[in-house]
């Protein structure tokens, strides 16, 4: 989502000038001052605490994850979240997309769209406890993973379909984190036969109906600042994107990257959670990561489920700063039929905070919607 993005972007530019001084620092120590002695000759003096100085920074900059990470998150209880794909295989989409896809497990089938920056390795906790009595069904969106194709909520939501039809002829329920939500209600709005058709339910995770500057913390601000300083940053990411990921690489190694994506956590992030969530927003292409962004400032979905009498569970971080828990509130209702629920202390990764209570949700929602199935 942009506010995350935005602020890894500033953690990239912290690391890099880090790095800088480490460098400037190392040259000022090699360089010295030139000082004449007494006695008419004149020697070079070297300070020694700008080469300690430019080595403790040199080695934050590649090691600082490791002393970082332990402070910001607790240690894993349970099973750590990890980046490991399930097998699957690479489907055609719409306006030729290449599709990953994949499905574990038996049963009424769930259909789970991913966040934006991440992929479908993000959906671990969920696949390993809805697999039990589900066909559990994960794809990596266009530009992401192993995914390619156009970028935009519309073609996101032509692709969802084709995963949709993939899977089967059974009706499905689908699941979708932030951007994955938005690309459910794309669908809605505007294939709404399509859905009345193939889809039992859906779940939306932490998500918005309208461009998410709107409904994120400090809507006015960044409506403001998205011409002269959103736009412009999201283009020359594009243009430079080869630039941009060195940068977010060494942000990841120095540990800045994972202080900024702390920011979509609430109180309960695990360390192996956080270092997931960071590897996928640094290893995905940040050129790509930018053309989503722009693309959600021109999006709106607002009463797409108002035309049609679709079940929906609405999820959301009670303290969620990048989709506040009002955008969930206001899609209720635009709806016919909609449960909210809000989870006590997450913000807007909560699917992996509190992994259990969004799970157990899903899983009493989709057998209640698939009965007979």
């Amino acid at each position: 989502m942009p506010l995350l993005s935005i602020v890894r972007f500033l953690a990239s530019l912290f690391s890099l000038i880090i790095i800088g001084i480490a460098g400037y620092l190392a040259w000022r120590w090699y360089d010295g001052d030139l000082i004449r002695q007494a006695d008419g000759d004149i020697v070079r003096v070297r300070e020694t605490w700008f080469l300690w100085l430019a080595i403790g920074l040199g080695l934050f900059s590649f090691f600082g994850k490791t002393l970082i990470v332990p402070i910001l998150a607790r240690a894993d209880a349970g099973a750590p979240s990890t980046p490991v794909r399930e097998p699957g295989e690479i489907i055609d989409g719409a306006h030729g997309s290449k599709i990953f896809v994949a499905a574990v497990g038996n049963g009424p089938t769930i259909v789970l769209t991913h966040g934006w920056a991440m992929d479908s390795t993000v959906w671990r906790y969920a696949i390993k406890e809805l697999s039990a009595s589900f066909r559990v069904v994960v794809w990596d969106l266009p530009g992401l993973g192993r995914s390619e194709g156009a970028i935009s909520l519309e073609d996101f939501a032509r692709n969802l379909r084709t995963v949709v039809e993939w899977s089967g002829n059974q009706k499905v329920v689908l699941v979708g984190h932030s951007i994955g939500g938005m690309t459910i209600q794309t669908l809605v709005r505007d294939d709404a036969a399509f859905v009345r058709d193939r889809v039992g339910g859906a779940v939306l995770f932490n998500t918005t109906f309208t461009n998410p500057l709107k409904t994120m913390i400090l809507p006015r601000l960044m409506q403001a600042l998205r011409w002269p300083l959103l736009e412009p940053m999201m283009r020359l990411t594009i243009l430079l994107q080869p630039i941009a990921w060195l940068s977010a690489w060494l942000s990841y190694l120095s540990g800045m990257s994972h202080i900024a994506n702390r920011l979509g956590f609430g109180k309960y992030v695990t360390r192996s959670q956080l270092e997931h969530v960071t590897l996928l927003a640094t290893r995905n292409p940040p050129g790509n990561i930018s053309k989503g962004n722009l693309a959600m400032f021109r999006w709106d979905a607002t009463n797409a489920f108002s035309r049609t009498d679709l079940p929906i569970l609405i999820l959301a971080g009670d303290v969620d700063i990048v989709t506040k828990p009002q955008a969930s509130d206001q899609i209720a209702t635009q709806c016919q039929q909609a449960v909210v629920r809000h989870i006590a202390g997450v913000n807007h990764m909560g699917m992996l905070e509190r992994a259990e209570n969004y799970n157990a949700a899903v899983a009493d929602f989709a057998h209640t919607v698939l009965a007979g199935q």
